[in-house]
């Protein structure tokens, strides 16, 4: 049975990360297209409403499990294709489709490291916090600020979303060339982890500033992502060239 060999194993286990990542960034993409507009022009009542009435509870377990399943999922097919298929850590990076991969794969680590400690923490405090009001007990004191950070973060993974996934598709229907040396594989390094940590700082550092306000729009945030994914694809084309 085709399933049952190593080749049907490897499919399997794509498909559960095409099927997690789907329902992962879906929810994503609701949080942010749908909910989030929505909740800016709703009255308080229906907002708490949502929230106390477990709808927003219930669409972020898919939201986190979805994360948890596409990263586990992931980076398992990257450890398999590293060692079953290129033989091996420096044979895997010593190739253009190792690099694409590897750059789509830490986008999304960042995402899920996101998803599990900076927004799910900040919206269970948000969501205590709408309890305690329903029962006509005191807000938490940090929920707003916490709800305000975790949109920071929200808006942050959808604008590298983007790149993610076009790294994702890249890696085998994008021809780029492959690295020449020691110094390209240590600048494509740097790049992806400068162009990481300033997503990150700027999702988690200040509440103003320019990458504020980029992030405050969904047009501003697509825009971003697809600077982004020109800085990241241009950039590794040339350290690799």
């Amino acid at each position: 049975m085709a399933l049952a060999s190593g080749e049907g194993l490897q499919f399997l286990l794509r498909w559960f990360h095409f099927l997690a990542g789907i329902t992962w960034i879906g929810m994503l993409y609701y949080f942010n297209f749908v909910q989030t507009p929505f909740f800016a022009t709703a009255e308080p009542q229906v907002r708490s409403g949502m929230i106390v009435g477990s709808l927003v509870g219930r669409a972020l377990w898919w939201f986190r499990w979805g994360a948890m399943f596409t990263f586990i999922t992931g980076w398992l097919i990257i450890l398999h294709v590293m060692f079953a298929q290129y033989g091996g850590f420096r044979e895997f990076f010593a190739t253009a489709y190792g690099w694409k991969i590897f750059f789509g794969g830490m986008l999304g680590s960042l995402m899920w490291a996101n998803v599990w400690f900076v927004i799910w923490p900040a919206q269970q405090v948000v969501m205590a916090s709408a309890t305690q009001v329903s029962r006509g007990g005191q807000a938490i004191p940090d929920a707003a600020a916490r709800g305000q950070r975790a949109g920071f973060a929200s808006r942050t993974n959808t604008l590298l979303s983007i790149p993610m996934l076009f790294f994702m598709g890249a890696a085998k229907h994008l021809t780029m060339a492959e690295p020449t040396g020691r110094g390209a594989k240590i600048g494509s390094l740097i790049l992806l982890l400068v162009v990481l940590a300033a997503a990150e700082i700027n999702a988690m550092v200040g509440t103003t500033g320019p990458g504020k306000k980029m992030l405050s729009t969904v047009s501003g945030t697509f825009w971003g992502g697809f600077i982004l994914t020109a800085v990241l694809y241009f950039g590794l084309a040339i350290l690799l060239h």
